[in-house]
């Protein structure tokens, strides 16, 4: 007790003595909770600070080795505590996002469906100047040759294919795509 009454008065010695008496047991029972060194040393290191700022209060009746232990204990259940409620709050996070990806997809996956049935929807020398300009990249002069049409007859067909596609995805909600198609047009 005498070493109690001493760390009370605030004697650096006796903290040193009871820090190194204690430091190992106190450390192995802090990561058996927490299985982190780093963590360990920490609240290792906390619950000391916390006997020199308590000095003075510590009831030199009880045993310090239980309070210690007890401290270790309590302040390790408390970052567990906090680290399970920081793993929901992650999951919770990357599960909202998980949905607005599929959800995002699917919203996607219409819009690209709409887009398909509109360019369907196009009479069949429109729809296929609309392929090979806009899909597969011909120039007005390589779809003409294909089609063996002129060069400004598929710069119409496309100007209006763009226009109707443009028209059919406006009507039916597609406004997400609208840059895109705008990006399909030349005019």
């Amino acid at each position: 007790m005498r070493i109690l009454a001493q760390l009370a008065k605030g004697e650096l010695h006796a903290f040193d003595k009871l820090y190194w008496h204690y430091q190992r047991a106190v450390y192995k029972n802090i990561f058996q909770l927490v299985h982190d060194k780093g963590i360990a040393e920490d609240i290792l290191q906390e619950v000391f600070l916390t006997l020199w700022e308590k000095r003075e209060t510590i009831n030199t009746d009880v045993s310090l080795g239980g309070w210690l232990f007890v401290s270790s204990y309590n302040r390790s259940l408390n970052f567990l505590k906090k680290r399970l409620r920081e793993n929901a709050a992650a999951d919770l996070i990357r599960i909202a996002f998980q949905r607005d990806d599929t959800d995002a997809n699917m919203i996607k996956e219409m819009r690209l469906k709409e887009l398909e049935e509109a360019i369907e929807n196009l009479p069949t020398q429109k729809r296929k100047v609309f392929y090979l300009c806009k899909l597969k990249g011909y120039t007005y002069e390589e779809a003409a040759r294909t089609l063996n049409i002129s060069k400004h007859t598929v710069k119409e067909y496309l100007s209006d294919a763009v226009h109707s596609i443009k028209d059919q995805m406006i009507r039916s909600g597609g406004m997400g795509f609208l840059s895109f198609l705008l990006s399909l047009s030349d005019f």
